[in-house]
């Protein structure tokens, strides 16, 4: 929580003095469908023992993989999946739950999709 309202501010700041594009891939990873792009899904699929908490996805080339990309509320349970419309070309990805998390990044295809499995 300590973080948490830095965080806050420093966005609110940035978005008010017109650094939309600093807050958008650095603190939330962007957009995850740029306006215009053809698309694809990646589908994240838990085959963990844990439920998924967040899920994290960025372009591959920004700084950092943003804000949980999950609704408010929504976990992955074991055996479950969640789907992401996403603008084709690379993405990194990191799903988990504190002190249990998985990375990488894929290439998702125009009109294509990648599954993402959670082991583990």
């Amino acid at each position: 929580m300590r973080l948490a309202l830095p965080a806050l501010l420093l966005s609110a700041t940035l978005a008010l003095s017109g650094c939309t594009s600093f807050v958008d891939n650095f603190v939330t990873g962007g957009p995850l469908v740029r306006p215009g792009d053809p698309t694809g899904v990646i589908q994240v699929v838990n085959r963990s023992g844990y439920s998924l908490t967040s899920v994290l996805l960025a372009p591959c080339s920004a700084s950092s993989y943003g804000l949980n990309r999950l609704p408010s509320g929504v976990r992955v349970g074991p055996g479950q999946s969640y789907t992401f419309r996403v603008s084709a070309g690379c993405w990194a990805v990191l799903a988990g739950l504190a002190g249990h998390e998985a990375r990488q990044d894929m290439q998702v295809r125009a009109g294509g999709g990648v599954v993402y499995t959670v082991t583990g």
